[in-house]
């Protein structure tokens, strides 16, 4: 009997979508407390392959919600998840990236998947996915999660973008290094990120493009909702890599030397969150504007005040690893 039979069984798969399944290729941006259940579950479906990019390695403090790393300490956490899923099926071809994902090299990664998911535990990395596969019409299946709560949603791939449903700055930019998570709380939001990515592969309708689901796990409240139509931004502040910076930039480096001593361009200005506004510093006419800062925070919100009295390009740069999480 096939390992897929109990699956197979289903009216919604049968061997037509099994063999969808296990054609696909899926990327995992993420292999944190979101990327260890999704990919445990698209690998027992059989999803033909599987690139998963993270950075980090494994600490003890991952293991209440990434038990797959219980004999790993210390590997990068792409190696060792890639290990354990050809344990768990060597029919998956699995191949681990142990990389930040950035402006520069997510292109490339993207161009040759089926669909992404989001499972880093960084705003700035969800937009710069989201504005990557809503160009490229490839679908994103994103998550957040922090404490007892958080939220999956199917973008792109001809739904609206997740700028669409997020166009500002989420309320809370904590992460979960900083403000902790409880373990089931991320491993059923990634699990369901693996539905939501089934769903995708089998066409099955409705669609999880479209579809956002909150969950509140201290209150045991549920709610979801379709945004299929939701217009996209008019402005969106998008997320460039220091390569792409031009010596015609008006570069604005919100991290002072002790932070970062090499700025992010040699004719970068060291100003603050505050300098900009009314009676700030401006581009020249022409100009774009480019404002780097670690994580993308204080450059997002520098751009909100510069926006005010200055119509021009404003593009944003997380000059540092920062940028991914790469642990949720």
């Amino acid at each position: 009997m096939s390992r897929y039979a109990r699956q197979q069984i289903l009216p919604e798969v049968g061997n037509e979508g099994q063999a969808r399944i296990m054609a696909a290729h899926v990327l995992v941006i993420g292999a944190g407390g979101l990327g260890v259940p999704a990919i445990q579950y698209l690998a027992g479906a059989g999803i033909g392959r599987i690139t998963l990019v993270d950075p980090d390695r494994v600490e003890e403090t991952n293991l209440h919600r990434q038990p797959i790393y219980g004999a790993a300490l210390g590997r990068p956490k792409a190696v060792a998840a890639a290990a354990f899923l050809q344990s768990l099926n060597p029919q998956v071809h699995v191949t681990p990236h142990v990389a930040w994902v950035t402006p520069a090299n997510a292109p490339a990664l993207v161009a040759g998947t089926d669909l992404v998911l989001d499972c880093a535990d960084s705003f700035a990395v969800s937009y710069m996915l989201s504005d990557l596969c809503f160009a490229m019409g490839k679908p994103l299946i994103s998550a957040s999660a922090l404490g007892m709560s958080g939220y999956v949603g199917g973008f792109c791939g001809g739904a609206p973008s997740l700028r669409a449903v997020f166009p500002d700055l989420p309320d809370n930019l904590a992460t979960c290094a900083s403000a902790g998570v409880l373990g089931p709380v991320v491993g059923m939001l990634g699990a369901l990120q693996a539905q939501m990515a089934l769903a995708q592969v089998l066409g099955l309708t409705p669609s999880p493009l479209g579809q956002l689901m909150r969950h509140d796990l201290r209150d045991y409240r549920s709610a979801s909702f379709r945004f299929d139509g939701t217009a996209e931004p008019q402005a969106a502040y998008r997320f460039i890599a220091s390569s792409d910076i031009a010596p015609y930039d008006f570069v604005a480096d919100l991290r002072d030397e002790t932070e970062a001593p090499r700025p992010a361009a040699a004719h970068a200005h060291r100003l603050t969150v505050a300098d900009f506004g009314p009676g700030g510093p401006l581009p020249a006419p022409g100009q774009r504007a480019v404002l780097a800062c670690r994580s993308g925070l204080r450059a997002w919100r520098a751009a909100d005040r510069l926006r005010t009295v200055w119509p021009g390009e404003i593009a944003l740069l997380a000059d540092t690893p920062d940028i991914v999480e790469g642990d949720t």
